[in-house]
């Protein structure tokens, strides 16, 4: 079963920390997660956000003056039946 997951990837930790406090304050969800390789291999921290919140984080980055790498999309491949041994 195909997934999509979509992130806020950066430079560094401060940023992304910056990031995830000003989305909190506007109840907009996110989830601090390690930066899947397939995405970046820079900082090791990314924010893994909703698809129909994209929009709305976008207007907090300008609107805070933050700097972000990109967000992206990562297609996962999550196999229900891995790690099942029986």
């Amino acid at each position: 079963m195909e997934k999509v997951l979509y992130y806020v990837l950066f430079n560094n930790h401060d940023n992304g920390m910056r990031l995830y406090n000003s989305l909190k304050k506007r109840n907009i969800k996110s989830t601090i997660v390690p930066t899947p390789r397939v995405a970046s291999k820079c900082c090791g921290i990314s924010l893994l956000i909703n698809k129909e919140d994209i929009n709305k984080i976008k207007k907090c980055i300008e609107e805070e003056s933050l700097e972000i790498l990109k967000i992206t999309e990562v297609k996962t491949n999550i196999n229900p039946k891995r790690d099942k041994y029986c």
